[in-house]
C-alpha cells in the first residue's frame, strides 16, 4: 500500500514512518519545510514533499494515489491549520482511502464522553492561554473533527491520552467514549499511539468510529480487559 503521512517530521509522524515501512508500505511524508531535516534517518526510504500541511496545492500531490493517509492534526496558530488540513484530505484523498487523524480526548463525537473536572480545567485553561497568545486554537480543532465527522469518507479519528515516551507496549486499547474505566490511566506510548494509526489503515470495525486509547499495560487496561474494544 502507498501510504501519505501529513506531518511526518513530528514525534508521532516519525514513529508513524517507521511503523508504516515496517509493513512494506510506501510512505509519502508531508512535513514543513525546515523540518525536512529531521526525517534524514529515512533518507533513500520514503518521498518527502516540504510544505504547510494546509497548503492544498502540496495535499493533493501528496495524497495522489494513496491507500491511505495519515494525518496528525495540530491546530498551530490561529489561521484555521487543522480545518484547512482536514479539508484538504477530505477533498483530495482518493475516494476509497482510509483517512486516519490523531487528536486529543478533548474531541467529542457525540457528546456522550464523561471528563474528569481535572481534565475539562487542564483543557480550558491552557486553551485560554495558548488562544491568548495564539500558538494554538483548540477550537479549530474542533471544527476540523467536526467536518471529518460529518463525511461519508472511510475516516477514523484516534483520540490520544496523555503520551509518553519509551518501548512499545503492544498496540492500545481503546473504547467509543471517555469516562470508560479501561481509560482511566490516561496514559499511552508515543510509539504505540503511532501503531494505532497505522494498524487502523486496515481495520474495517475503525471505520468512521473515534476511538479515545489507552496503553495496553497501563493500570486501567490490565484491570479492565486488556485487549478489548469497549462500547461503553
Amino acid at each position: 500500500m502507498k501510504v501519505c503521512i501529513i506531518g511526518a517530521s513530528g514525534k508521532l509522524g516519525k514513529y508513524m514512518v517507521q511503523h508504516a515501512l515496517d509493513r512494506g508500505y510506501e510512505v509519502v511524508a508531508v512535513c514543513r519545510e525546515q523540518s525536512v531535516g529531521k526525517l534524514d534517518e529515512f533518507k533513500g526510504q520514503i518521498t518527502v514533499l516540504p510544505g504547510d500541511t494546509d497548503d492544498r496545492g502540496v495535499i493533493e500531490r501528496a495524497v495522489r494515489g494513496c491507500g491511505g493517509v495519515l494525518t496528525v492534526l495540530v491546530p498551530w496558530g490561529m489561521k484555521h491549520y487543522a480545518s484547512g488540513t482536514a479539508q484538504a484530505v477530505l477533498d483530495f484523498a482518493e475516494p476509497d482511502a482510509r483517512l486516519i487523524f490523531s487528536c486529543g480526548w478533548h474531541i467529542t463525537r457525540d457528546g456522550k464522553d464523561v471528563y474528569t473536572t481535572q481534565h475539562r480545567l487542564m483543557v480550558k485553561v491552557f486553551g485560554a492561554v495558548a488562544k491568548l497568545f495564539r500558538l494554538v486554537d483548540l477550537d479549530d480543532q474542533i471544527e476540523a473533527t467536526r467536518r471529518i465527522f460529518e463525511s461519508d469518507k472511510e475516516w477514523t479519528v484516534v483520540r490520544g491520552s496523555d503520551l509518553e515516551e519509551g518501548e512499545s507496549q503492544g498496540l492500545p486499547v481503546w473504547s467509543r467514549h471517555v469516562g470508560d474505566p479501561i481509560l482511566e490511566s490516561n496514559l499511552t506510548r508515543r510509539i504505540d499511539f503511532a501503531l494505532f494509526m497505522v494498524d487502523a489503515l486496515t481495520r474495517d470495525d475503525l471505520v468512521q468510529e473515534a476511538p479515545a486509547i489507552v496503553g495496553r499495560q497501563s493500570p486501567s487496561a490490565l484491570a479492565h480487559g486488556q485487549g478489548e474494544q469497549r462500547a461503553a
